[in-house]
Parts: C-alpha cells; structure tokens; sequence
C-alpha cells in the first residue's frame, strides 16, 4: 500500500477512551490508531480515519446499464463499471464475496485517478459511470471525485448500493449521483440481523431520502432466497410499503439467489418463485417489476402501465423492440413512462468489456 491510497475522511469524531469512531455507516466502529472498520478499507490513523484504496480499483468493465440493473435509465447506453474492495455489512449470500470480502490489496490491481476514469469512459462512448461490485459508501470520497470529474464531461454517474449509511453522508454522496440501484435485501430487522449483521430501517431511510429529498433516478433489487425472504407475506409487505411511501413508478427487480459464499446449502430461485413474486408486486401497484438472473422474456419487458402494451423489450440484456416516442411516452397510449431516456435507445447490447485503465492514462 503506497501514500497515494490513503485519503483522510471526515465523518468521524474522538471518544473519551482515546479511540476515533467512523460515523459514515450505522456501524459506527470504534478504533485504535491502526485498527480497520469492518468494511476493512477505512481506518484509524493519527487521530483521524483514513480511506486506504482511493485511487485504487479491482477492475474496470464496460457492461449494459441493465446489467446494474437499470432498466429506466438511458436504456440500451454503456457504463463503465468498477469497484474497489470491502464492505460494510456481512451478507452470508453475497455473490461478489471475493471482491467484497477482499482482504488482499492485491485485489486492487488496476490505479485510476478520477480524471483518468472520466477520460476512459468518454473515449469508450460510455454514457455513464458505475460505482458497484463492492458498496460505493465505503470508498466515497474516491466516488465523489469521479462523479465530479465525470460531469465535468457530461458522463452520468450510478451507485450500486445497499443504502447502508448515515444522513449526514448520504447527504454528501447523492449530491454528486445520478442514478442508483439499492439493494433491499429482506424486509425484516430478523433478516438483516441473522444474515447482514446489519439493520433494515437505515436501508429504508436512504430509499426515503432519495424519492422524497434528491432528484436521483433510482430502482430497488431484491435478491429471493428460498426459505429466507420469498414468503408471500414478507413480498407482499415490502411491495405495499414501496408503493405507498415511495410510489408505483419506482421499478423492482426481483432477482434469483444462486449458492454462494456461506449459502452453499440453499438451493437456486426457481423461475416460478420470481415470477410469482413479480406478480405480487403488480398486483400491489408497482408498475414496472422484472425477474433478473434469470431467462425470462416476460419478465425483462417493460410494459406501458396503461395499457398494457410492451414498450421496450428485452431478452437479458439485449433490446429485442422500442415502442417509445421520443420524449418517453408509449407509442399506442401516449402515457408517460416513468424514467430517464434519450430520444433513442443505446445499441450497447449485452457485450462485456474488460477494461485496463493503463492505457488511457
């Protein structure tokens, strides 16, 4: 680890006991010089904490911006995908746990400066930025530094999150972001507590915040796990509180668990189970909800809320059909479609390129 990674931050503040408490996450760690939050990435260092990966990434790609999943912002477009390493919960079926859970900086191959990133991403006719394999909150000055150095090029920038932080910086951060996709893991504090180590409501408080307080265009996953979240009751309940405290426009995809990490022992989604939990959801309200990983044409479309007709379909990540008029509205009904979109669709497609940013510094 060189200088150049460490980066001072400044939620935090001194204890009695001598010891100096992050205050950007509900966490709230508390440390001796030289001890590391859970997140593993921010520490305690002369009296401050220090971020130690700024600048520093495991690995940039250029993926479809369905692929975050964003199927309501500039669909079609390429985003220019990275992360860096840690997290600040401790899910038991995280499926990017060896970035996530990292403990080796080797993981961090590749240095970019913010400028470099923005350039990079321009010259690859990228509309968007990504901060996402690990959570964005645990490397936020570096995300914030891209974001700025992204707009000042008109580049986009989207947080892939599981919204867990505290108001002061979630404040701080969306400031500089455009769209994001939150993680809503489960919809009870037993959830969170027996399979994150964390809590739901600071998770719910950031989806709050961002409908009502930002400008943000945001979408809401849900990974199903057998027997842990996919009981119709608990679907039911976190459909009905989307819609009533943030809205039927906000679009949800219900994505399938696959065994990972320490979930080893429960078995993949069924593609009825996603389906039928996407039904709930409209059901409920919500206008625009899909399945994800997972084939399932139906389940990728996006259909006009009035009358019913697809309006952008979709088989994973390519786009099969465009019903939209210019400015956003369906084609048959002239209803609006809620959502962020060009006057055209991007032709991206559902290519994957890995990218080294050595080559534009």
């Amino acid at each position: 680890m060189t200088n150049t990674d460490i980066y001072p931050t400044k939620y935090r503040h001194k204890l009695a006991d001598g010891r100096i408490q992050c205050d950007l996450c509900p966490r709230f760690c508390k440390l001796h010089n030289g001890q590391r939050g859970m997140c593993f990435v921010r520490m305690a260092q002369d009296d401050q904490i220090v971020l130690t990966t700024y600048g520093r990434s495991s690995g940039f790609c250029v993926d479809p911006i369905e692929k975050k999943p964003l199927n309501h912002f500039l669909p079609g477009s390429a985003v220019l995908s990275f992360g860096t390493a840690g997290c600040n919960l401790a899910c038991k079926f995280c499926q990017n746990w060896d970035i996530s859970k990292s403990r080796e900086f080797d993981t961090l191959a590749d240095q970019a400066s913010p400028e470099t990133i923005a350039r990079a991403a321009e010259e690859l006719n990228c509309r968007s930025v990504a901060f996402t394999y690990n959570d964005p909150v645990i490397f936020m000055e570096y995300a914030i530094d891209v974001a700025q150095a992204c707009h000042e090029k008109g580049i986009k920038t989207v947080a892939v999150t599981a919204g867990y932080m505290t108001d002061e910086p979630r404040r701080e951060f969306y400031k500089y972001v455009d769209a994001a996709n939150v993680d809503l893991k489960g919809f009870s504090e037993e959830f969170y507590e027996r399979l994150c180590a964390g809590q739901l409501q600071p998770v719910l408080d950031t989806l709050l915040y961002l409908k009502h307080e930002t400008d943000v265009w945001f979408e809401i996953t849900n990974l199903v796990i057998p027997g842990w979240n996919d009981s119709e009751e608990e679907i039911e309940a976190m459909t009905r509180w989307v819609v009533q405290e943030l809205g039927p426009d906000v679009p949800m995809h219900f994505s399938a668990f696959h065994p990972d990490y320490k979930m080893m022992d429960v078995p993949p989604t069924p593609l009825d189970t996603l389906r039928r939990t996407r039904h709930i959801a409209l059901r409920n309200g919500v206008r625009y909800a899909y399945t994800g990983n997972i084939h399932d044409r139906e389940g990728d479309t996006t259909f006009c809320h009035n009358c019913g007709q697809p309006v952008i379909v979709r088989d994973w990540y390519n786009l099969i059909e465009w019903h939209l008029t210019e400015d956003g509205r369906c084609q048959q009904c002239g209803t609006q479609c809620a959502g962020v979109f060009d006057h055209s669709p991007g032709h991206w497609g559902a290519r994957r390129l890995p990218v080294r940013l050595a080559n534009f510094r």
